[in-house]
C-alpha cells in the first residue's frame, strides 16, 4: 500500500500528500468501474430509479440493525438491501403495477421507515452524513473490501452478462434458449444492491442513483453497440470520479456532489455528441 501512496504522491499535487486523499483516490478507482458497468444494464432494463430505492433502504437497514442489536452498519445495510431488491423484483413480476410505480413505492417507504427509526429520541444527527457521503473517510480496510467487491462483481457480471442482455432485449426469446431469466435478474439486482450498499458511506443516499445512472446514460448516447456502451460508461464513471475528487480538493467542495456534477457535464456533452452523429 505504501508503494501505491508514493506513486500517487509523485503526481506533484500538494493535496495528494495526504493519505486520506490518496485513499479516496484509490476508492474511486475501485468503485466507479463497477458502478459504470452495472449502470449500463440498469439503463437497458429501464430501472434507472432502482438504485435510488436501494440507497434509501440503507437507512432502514441501519435502523433495523440497531433495533436487532447488530453493531455492524454495513452488514445491516447489505442484508436488508438484498432482501429489499428481491422484493422489488418479485412484486414487479406480478404485473400488479408498472416498474416505476413499484420502485417509487419501495423508495418512499424505505426512506420514511429509516428516518422514523433513526430519528427516535433525536438520534438521526449522527447518521445525516449518509445522505451526501464522504469519500475522504475511506480506510485501508475499506479499500480491501472495495477491491474484493470489484473483482467479484466484474466476475459475476461477465458470467451473467449475455443472458441478462438477451433478457433485456427479449425475455421470451431468452427463455426459449434455455436462459433462466428470473435467476439472472435476481443475480443482477443482488449485485446492484451489494454495490450500492458498499458505496453509500462515500457517495451518499441522495447521490448514489446519479453516479450509477449518469455515466451509463452518457455512454449510451455515444456507443454504437453493447460493448462500446460498457466501455464508455466505465470511462465516463472513472473520469467523473477523478475530476470530481481533484476539483473538490482545489475548490474545497464536497467530493460526492462534485463527482455527480462532473458526470452530469459528461452527460450534457454526450447529448451534443449524439446530436452531431
Amino acid at each position: 500500500m505504501q508503494a501505491i501512496y508514493d506513486l500517487l504522491s509523485a503526481t506533484g499535487l500538494a493535496e495528494m500528500q495526504f493519505h486520506f486523499v490518496q485513499r479516496a483516490l484509490l476508492a474511486i478507482l475501485l468503485l466507479t468501474p463497477l458502478l459504470g458497468l452495472l449502470g449500463t444494464m440498469a439503463v437497458n432494463h429501464q430501472m434507472a430509479f432502482f438504485s435510488d430505492a436501494l440507497g434509501h433502504s440503507a437507512l432502514t437497514g441501519i435502523g433495523l440493525g440497531i433495533l436487532l442489536g447488530v453493531h455492524n452498519d454495513l452488514v445491516s445495510m447489505l442484508v436488508f438491501g438484498v432482501i429489499w431488491a428481491l422484493l422489488i423484483v418479485a412484486i414487479k413480476r406480478t404485473g400488479a403495477a408498472s416498474a416505476d410505480t413499484v420502485i417509487s413505492v419501495f423508495s418512499s417507504t424505505s426512506i420514511a421507515a429509516g428516518l422514523l427509526i433513526l430519528s427516535a429520541g433525536g438520534g438521526f444527527a449522527k447518521y445525516s452524513a449518509l445522505l451526501i457521503g464522504d469519500v475522504l473517510t475511506v480506510t485501508e480496510a475499506d479499500l480491501l473490501g472495495l477491491l474484493i467487491a470489484l473483482v467479484a462483481g466484474v466476475g459475476l457480471w461477465l458470467f451473467i452478462y449475455n443472458g441478462l442482455l438477451l433478457t433485456s432485449v427479449n425475455t421470451a426469446l431468452a427463455q426459449s434458449r434455455g436462459i433462466r431469466t428470473r435467476l439472472w435478474e435476481a443475480a443482477f439486482v443482488v449485485l446492484v444492491a451489494a454495490a450500492v450498499m458498499l458505496s453509500i458511506r462515500w457517495v451518499g443516499v441522495l447521490l448514489i442513483n446519479a453516479l450509477l445512472i449518469l455515466p451509463a446514460a452518457a455512454g449510451r448516447n455515444l456507443a454504437r453497440n453493447a460493448r462500446q456502451h460498457a466501455v464508455w460508461s466505465v470511462c465516463i464513471a472513472l473520469f467523473s470520479g477523478l475530476a470530481g475528487l481533484f476539483v473538490s480538493c482545489i475548490a474545497g467542495t464536497a467530493t460526492g456532489p462534485t463527482i455527480v456534477i462532473a458526470a452530469a457535464v459528461c452527460y450534457a456533452l454526450s447529448l451534443l455528441g449524439r446530436a452531431r452523429k
